[in-house]
């Protein structure tokens, strides 16, 4: 038996679940904006509470890599570093994006259409990517400026997350695109693809592990 608790807070939803061999058995979430910093330990504690398993009975420690909110990321990642450091226990980094894309296979089971995820950047910038079915990757992730040629060369597109909204603000009638209005970035959607790398050995080193932000931080000035 495996047992891992996943944590994902690139976006302004935070969210964390504990999974027993893949399968979710438990979760919390918000999407209250950029609260994970008084929500993720508060959420774990409830999780370990409310299903009477201790941290020292982890597997490991899984966190979502980005890209996302700077802020969100730093707070997962301290997070997950702490619980890794403090129990002995191995990281497993999986990219948000193709966590949300997994998740939106799931639901839809389509095999006719591309899965693009998308999370919320300035403007009408989002950071997204383009995965098949079967979960490959045909476009890398990368943030992309969104127009009315967007994604103007591929058939049939499902499109989800936060950013997707303005996506379909420029495409609302057609009826060649798909759009998913309840997947987004979440710690639920991980705990499949946690499983496999768990048993697969594919471990980050705690030590020098860093999220994908995939922009550097720009801080915008201080208003007086």
């Amino acid at each position: 038996m495996t047992l891992i608790l996943n944590i994902e807070t690139a976006t302004s939803a935070c969210s964390v679940a504990l999974a027993k061999d893949g399968i979710v058995i438990a979760g919390e979430e918000t999407n209250d904006g950029l609260v994970h910093a008084e929500k993720t330990t508060g959420f774990i504690e409830k999780l370990v509470k409310n299903t009477s398993i201790s941290l020292s009975s982890l597997d490991a420690i899984a966190i979502g890599t980005g890209p996302g909110s700077y802020t969100g990321l730093r707070i997962g990642t301290a997070t997950a570093k702490g619980l890794c450091y403090a129990l002995d226990k191995p990281l497993i980094a999986i990219p948000t994006l193709k966590a949300m894309a997994l998740g939106a296979m799931q639901k839809l089971k389509r095999t006719d259409v591309l899965y693009c995820p998308m999370i919320d950047a300035r403007r009408l910038e989002v950071y997204t990517a383009l995965f098949d079915s079967t979960g490959k990757e045909i476009l890398p992730v990368h943030a992309r400026i969104l127009d009315t040629a967007s994604f103007a060369e591929y058939g049939t597109i499902a499109f989800f997350g936060d950013g997707m909204p303005k996506m379909k603000e420029l495409f609302a009638n057609d009826t060649n695109k798909v759009w998913l209005d309840d997947i987004y970035a979440s710690a639920l959607n991980m705990c499949q693809t946690a499983e496999e790398m768990f048993q697969t050995k594919s471990f980050s080193n705690v030590a020098y592990y860093e999220p994908f932000y995939l922009k550097d931080f720009v801080a915008g000035k201080k208003t007086l």
